[in-house]
């Protein structure tokens, strides 16, 4: 508890942009993207070493790697989509191999699904953490240096073939066991780039399944020391805390009614003012926590605060964290947790992650992490048209800039270097210009969950049957 007391920039103020925007900075998307991030001559001698300048191999590491990123930027595009795009508009990304100098490498599939199966799993983590930490670094930071993490969970649903059923089984109820095999997510999201690490994702059904505590413990172990973890109520327990604080992290969840309750019993006031209360404790874990987790060492105990601060709609706010902030300031800055919803959001409906074509659990792995790397791809783009525009990058709409991305650059085939810098200050421009609206509160109409009519044969054979008995209804 000896760190200082802190101060959380407002983000109703945008960062001004400057006149001109160098080129090294300006050109970081699409083909920029792929020389300054993932270019071809620095992938090649990372992830192909051995691979000759002049290889019969066309679909290497590198290109199928990019290839993957390639599919989820076209919104999961079939492996023919991709490989008829690449020879047609993108075969700047091949390597120097005859057939691509003759024009004569065939569309099929078959080289490129190989390709996909061989491509090393390492390969994908390894590119995509260093992605990831590339934009945490260019990004400004909101917490005394400090990179803070947002960590939620989300559900996907997978191709029911035999392996992924077996791997991350489907759910089970009175009426007998469903189609689908759902696996779990654990995301965590950069507040300060919105770039995305790589998702925990496990079974959330049969014998193996896991939990968000438990998935949360395992990526609290990827985060960089010196962290910030903010997380909901669901987080915040004993053991949660407790690996954030042995991985020398600090942590900020809010806590559910009954908990605040149990540990405001043990802590001792010590600031109260008109809006809020801050309570010091030696937070140690109880007889629950220790029967859930019982690798819990005995002298475990965390230095903690507990905040009670009372919001504009006269609900309270309940806060427990081991860093040495005001209440004010620590709800300001729990009110960023909202924005990993969006990302997630966008992430998984937004670019169709959540429909998956892979068949096995190893394809289905690469294509979720590719698919983390284009969303971060997309969110890098995003940023920089915010900062061109004066702009929170969060105050651009993520589908319409990655509208843009794909529209304006990433199916286009430029002749020159001079033409690409024109097409991508154009697409910087449209893209700083899909702002999203601001919504009037409170709505004007309702939010209401309007269940869909199902489309079984049981259904369809109920209706007719109600139908021929009430000659008041017209016939389905």
């Amino acid at each position: 508890m000896s760190q200082p007391r802190v101060r959380v920039t407002s983000r109703s103020k945008a960062t001004p942009a400057p006149n001109e925007v160098e080129n090294e900075e300006q050109f970081i998307a699409a083909r920029a993207l792929l020389s300054k991030l993932i270019g071809l001559p620095e992938i090649q001698k990372t992830f192909d070493p051995a691979a000759p300048p002049n290889s019969r191999m066309v679909y290497t590491n590198s290109v199928t790697l990019w290839m993957l990123i390639l599919q989820r930027l076209g919104k999961g595009q079939s492996l023919s989509e991709i490989v008829s795009q690449v020879i047609e508009n993108e075969r700047d990304l091949l390597p120097d191999n005859k057939r691509v100098r003759d024009g004569t490498l065939a569309d099929d599939t078959s080289a490129y699904s190989k390709a996909r199966k061989r491509l090393p799993m390492e390969v994908i983590t390894d590119f995509s953490q260093k992605v990831c930490d590339y934009l945490g670094k260019t990004s400004a930071p909101i917490l005394d240096g400090r990179r803070v993490f947002i960590l939620d969970g989300t559900t996907i649903t997978l191709p029911p073939t035999p392996a992924l059923k077996k791997a991350f089984p489907p759910a089970t109820n009175q009426h007998g066991t469903s189609v689908w095999p759902v696996a779990m997510l654990m995301v965590a999201n950069e507040l300060q780039s919105g770039c995305a690490l790589l998702p925990q994702m496990d079974p959330m059904y049969g014998e193996n399944n896991s939990s968000e505590a438990r998935q949360a413990k395992e990526i609290i172990r990827q985060l960089p020391a010196n962290s910030l973890v903010l997380a909901d109520s669901g987080f915040g327990i004993f053991s949660v805390a407790y690996a954030s604080v042995i991985n020398g992290q600090n942590f900020l969840f809010r806590l559910s009614s009954s908990r605040f309750k149990a540990l405001r019993r043990q802590a001792e006031l010590f600031e109260q003012g008109p809006q809020h209360k801050t309570s010091r404790l030696n937070w140690t874990p109880s007889v629950k926590d220790r029967l859930t987790n019982p690798n819990l060492p005995s002298t475990a105990v965390i230095e903690a605060v507990v905040h009670e601060v009372l919001l504009d709609n006269g609900k309270s706010l309940y806060l427990v964290s081991n860093l040495e902030a005001d209440a004010t300031s620590a709800a300001e800055l729990y009110s960023y947790r909202y924005d990993v919803e969006f990302d997630i959001r966008d992430l998984k409906v937004t670019m169709d992650t959540e429909n998956i074509r892979g068949k096995s659990v190893e394809m289905v792995r690469k294509e979720l992490m590719t698919s983390v790397v284009a969303y971060n791809l997309v969110a890098q783009f995003r940023r920089q048209a915010a900062k061109l525009a004066n702009l929170q990058p969060r105050r651009l709409s993520f589908k319409g800039v990655w509208t843009t991305f794909r529209s304006a650059l990433l199916f286009k085939e430029p002749r020159s270097f001079q033409e690409w810098q024109a097409m991508f200050s154009r697409a910087l421009l449209r893209a700083g210009k899909r702002k999203l609206p601001h919504r009037k509160e409170p709505r004007e109409y309702p939010r209401q969950a309007h269940p869909r009519r199902p489309k079984t044969t049981k259904f369809q054979k109920s209706l007719r049957k109600k139908n021929a008995t009430d000659s008041s209804l017209p016939p389905p």
